[in-house]
């Protein structure tokens, strides 16, 4: 085993759009070209799955291309939360034959492991053929598919209305669409294209008894017979980690199918920023990352009316909440506006849009109603999660917070309403952290330290690594017993000795790096092949929860608002759902109030978009939002450093 310490990740000279032009990149199913002379080396790629068997694919590329840049410009998914670029410690593959170990290899893998091959994909450089072997990829995280919401009357965008019509005579010529719509003078639709085509024929074939299917003020089909009964809509949460779809009844406002998965654009990094740099970079990146959510959403919908029993034809509308570049991503709009100074969109309203234009294959009329957005970081995502839990309409004294990658904050003192966004990093999804994990089976999600360790892991299995509840769980844990000081360092080993003689010798080192043992698989266990929590994990927390508990402390200070006078803290998204709320207050992630003023509030992003599409009314109410909520920029705010330092420290 030879060890290069000082490899890191290289640009090479190759742009995507090379690639393409040289005919360097395989379409899938391909045969690999036969070696012509060029120099380029050939990687066999075979992609692991739990619940299918292994693929195989091969692809040809130039010497000096990284394996995870190689695979993911072939439409091989490896796990990233940093898009291929050193950072994260995620994109794990076994290589044969064995390459130069780097130093992240080094920090991420046993001895034994390196040996056998396993190397970290983005620092792996194609100098000859190889053969590589991908894990599994985790694609559906533990999520939150429902949240908080409220009643609401039921008046969908999607009407129907059964007509019996005369038929035509000589002395009444009357169009077809003329008849039609004199049936239904209270509506007045304009007709599609696609609903003119079928007209004629339906008419005749159901001796002019008809439903006619209008979404808003678009006629989009004639059917025959009654079909009244027969209405539904699908309601997208487009979050940047993981996707969640629900299929609707509108006749009785009910769900009948449920659906989450991992953002097929995942291999770009975990995120916005990640995916806006990646478009920026090389230009061909946005089409690969519109139609990763156009697939993403695609799959989802046959899921769900899978799942539904439900003919995807007789879905007539899609309602969309995501974060400001998630939209635009699925738009094909250039994101690079937004991920740079003054950080600017390109509408806060996006139209709708007829929902084959993103690839969902519905009824051919069927409608993608867009949120609009307060701004850059505060997305239809988070209006949609005001909607859904009333922020305007409440008069208490109310903190919403949406803790991910980039936490949006929305604060309400019953009359105004301020919202913000805070740059939290990619922690809480498991980024950046040594043994850091999504939501999944073998995913440590709860900590609760006594006399020993106590675990809560999804799956109820062998723990495989540390997921975002269960950071915060063990660094609250720690903080509470003594063993993290108020700065976020481990105590010694005289002082753990002493205050907690019990847990003292999980305290110990991998290499120069002071580490907690959470999991031993034996008790002889090197520490490098267990699950730990490192000092640099305790340093990206700090740092995630100093950037939150900034921006809400900046708002509060905006109001004239104290701890004390919030009412009400509602954690949404689905790291919200399962994050401790006294883990929270304890290392200082939200104000220090009682526990029970903390709500987990759930997919609320999700719930708002099915009230849009339950209530015309309610999606009204999301454009309002837009005159009554002001948006907070930190990033131009001269305290915000000051106050970011001041409050990397856990409370005391």
């Amino acid at each position: 085993m030879t060890s290069t310490p000082e490899d890191e990740p290289g640009d090479t000279e190759f742009s995507l759009e090379t690639y393409r032009r040289e005919g360097l990149i395989s379409p899938p199913g391909a045969e690999p070209a036969a070696h012509d002379g060029t120099g380029r080396v050939q990687l066999s790629f075979t992609v692991e799955d739990k619940e299918a068997p292994a693929t195989q694919r091969t692809v040809r590329v130039p010497p000096g291309v990284s394996v995870f840049d190689s695979a993911s410009w072939n439409g091989i998914a490896i796990d990233s939360t940093c898009g291929g670029h050193g950072t994260c410690h995620k994109c794990k593959v076994r290589v044969s034959p064995v390459t130069p170990v780097t130093r992240h290899d080094a920090r991420t893998f046993s001895p034994a492991e390196l040996d056998v091959g396993w190397r970290l994909a983005c620092l792996v450089q194609a100098t000859r053929d190889h053969d590589v072997v991908v894990p599994p990829l985790v694609t559906r995280p533990k999520a939150a598919t429902v949240g908080v919401g409220r009643q609401v009357i039921l008046r969908p965008a999607v009407q129907k209305r059964y007509v019996e019509l005369t038929e035509p005579t000589l002395e009444d010529q009357r169009s077809d669409l003329a008849r039609l719509l004199d049936a239904i003078d209270d509506l007045e639709p304009v007709p599609d294209l696609h609903a003119l085509r079928r007209l004629p024929k339906v008419l005749r074939e159901a001796d002019f008894k008809v439903t006619a299917v209008i979404v808003d003020e678009a006629l989009v089909d004639v059917e025959p017979g009654d079909t009244t009964a027969t209405r539904y809509a699908i309601a997208f949460d487009l979050g940047t980690t993981t996707v969640v779809a629900t299929l609707l009844d509108l006749v009785t406002g009910t769900p009948v199918g449920v659906a989450s998965m991992l953002n097929k654009q995942q291999p770009f990094g975990a995120d916005v920023i990640s995916r806006i740099s990646a478009t920026m970079l090389d230009p061909a990146a946005l089409g690969r990352l519109q139609v990763a959510a156009s697939q993403t959403l695609a799959t989802l919908a046959e899921q769900v009316c899978r799942e539904g029993g439900v003919d995807p034809a007789q879905v007539y509308e899609a309602a969309l909440a995501g974060n400001a570049t998630m939209t635009a991503l699925l738009l094909g709009i250039d994101p690079e506006p937004l991920g740079v100074a003054p950080f600017v969109q390109t509408t806060a309203t996006p139209p709708a849009v007829l929902a084959s234009e993103v690839g969902l294959e519905l009824h051919p009329g069927a409608r993608l109603a867009l949120f609009p957005a307060l701004g850059a970081y505060v997305g239809g995502d988070i209006v949609a999660g005001m909607l859904a839990t009333g922020m305007d309409r409440d008069k208490r004294v109310r903190l919403f917070i949406d803790v991910g990658t980039n936490c949006e904050i929305v604060l309400s003192d019953g009359e105004r309403i301020l919202s913000t966004a805070a740059p939290a990093g990619p922690a809480f999804e498991g980024g950046a952290i040594r043994c850091g994990m999504r939501a999944a089976d073998g995913a440590i999600e709860v900590v609760k330290l006594g006399d020993d360790v106590e675990l809560g892991v999804i799956g109820d299995v062998e723990p495989r690594g540390l997921c975002g509840s269960g950071l915060v769980d063990a660094v609250a844990e720690l903080v509470k017993a003594g063993l993290l000081d108020a700065t976020g360092r481990f105590a010694t080993d005289e002082v753990a000795k002493e205050i907690a003689p019990t847990l003292a010798d999980r305290l110990t080192y991998i290499g120069q790096e002071r580490v907690f043992v959470l999991h031993r698989e034996r008790p002889d266990s090197d520490p490098a092949e267990s699950v730990v929590l490192s000092q640099r994990d305790v340093r990206e927390l700090q740092f995630a929860k100093a950037a939150i508990s900034t921006g809400w402390t900046l708002l509060m200070e905006q109001l004239g608002l104290e701890h004390g006078d919030l009412q009400q803290v509602l954690l949404a998204g689905s790291f919200g759902s399962y994050l401790s709320a006294a883990s929270a207050v304890r290392i200082g992630l939200v104000p220090q109030l009682p526990v029970l003023r903390i709500v987990a509030a759930g997919n609320v992003a999700g719930e708002g978009a099915k009230m849009a599409l339950l209530s015309i009314r309610e999606r009204a109410g999301a454009l309002a939002l837009l005159e009554e909520v002001t948006y907070v920029e930190l990033s131009d705010r001269p305290d915000f450093n000051d106050r970011f330092v001041d409050l990397l420290a856990f409370p005391t």
